[in-house]
């Protein structure tokens, strides 16, 4: 099982070359960048503010189920084939690095939140905001409601790091190269839960998500698809995940910046009750290291900008 490590606030960080930043994230760099690829894991994080635990109406394996278990250890081969790879340390349940930087529920908290709060997403509806009110099982995280000081505070401190430290990544890439494929990596739970659009169904074993064609050139998410394909997944596009925050952010293919989310499906690598790795978590992660492998060269030749 992941080692549940809670984690003291740090002070305020001042910028993603600080030391600070290495409480919040982790950046595992090749000696010598030699592909436009950049890895990013942000939901694999594991530290636990203790106030965050102690303060929650839920047990820490409940708060966990909302976790991309092992994901970054999935692709950890990404620095061997010449790639950067981002990770949060800090779990998606206390703050989602895939929304938008307000995407909060106004149901959550004692007090009118600012205008330009976005109040009104499908995901926060869902309960999943940039700060979540639930976690995948559907249970309530919060016993009291939060103030807006909470949110801003964990938007400053994790959310804007993260995206500080991805920002670099992929315009140091492209500067370099010409062109970049951000790949964002992520797991999903093995059926869709009650509040997802495929309530109760089998979920395939790869769901690739590329806006629907405008975050990544079209022919690069096909390629992908037949490679999983051919290591013998059933790959499904942009259903019921066509790509977040990350994704649609960084995905301008016609300014050489691609960007494409993969889901895993978590009943491949591990079980999903007890959060640990399965027999066939080495089989898992060889396929992907292969993937990350493959993918890089493939990426340096895309179109540039």
């Amino acid at each position: 099982m992941i080692a549940f490590r809670p984690f003291s606030r740090p002070p305020a960080l001042a910028a993603p070359q600080s030391a600070a930043v290495e409480t919040v994230l982790s950046i595992r760099r090749p000696g010598v960048q030699t592909v436009a690829l950049a890895v990013s894991s942000p939901h694999s994080g594991t530290e636990y503010p203790d106030d965050f635990v102690r303060d929650s109406a839920l047990d820490p394996l409940t708060l966990r189920r909302s976790e991309d278990s092992f994901v970054d250890d999935l692709v950890a081969a990404a620095p061997d084939v010449g790639a950067p790879l981002l990770k949060a340390l800090f779990p998606r349940v206390y703050i989602d690095v895939n929304r938008e930087p307000y995407e909060l529920d106004p149901k959550m908290f004692g007090e009118p939140l600012p205008d330009f709060v976005n109040a009104a997403s499908a995901r926060v509806a869902a309960g999943y905001g940039t700060i979540a009110r639930m976690v995948a099982t559907g249970a309530e995280i919060y016993r009291a409601p939060l103030t807006f000081a909470e949110a801003e505070d964990r938007v400053r401190r994790l959310y804007r790091p993260y995206h500080t430290a991805l920002d670099a990544l992929a315009n140091d890439t492209l500067r370099r190269f010409g062109r970049v494929l951000l790949l964002d990596c992520h797991s999903m739970p093995s059926v869709g839960s009650s509040a997802e659009k495929d309530a109760g169904r089998m979920r395939a074993d790869i769901i690739l998500g590329d806006c629907h064609g405008t975050s990544c050139a079209r022919a690069l998410t096909a390629d992908v698809a037949a490679f999983f394909t051919r290591e013998g997944f059933r790959v499904t596009l942009n259903d019921p995940f066509a790509g977040g925050f990350i994704t649609r952010h960084h995905g301008r293919p016609r300014q050489g910046r691609h960007a494409l989310q993969i889901e895993i499906n978590r009943a491949l690598y591990m079980n999903e009750m007890r959060l640990e790795r399965s027999a066939e978590f080495p089989a898992i992660k060889a396929v992907m290291s292969r993937l990350l492998a493959w993918i890089g060269p493939v990426a340096t030749r895309l179109p540039g900008a």
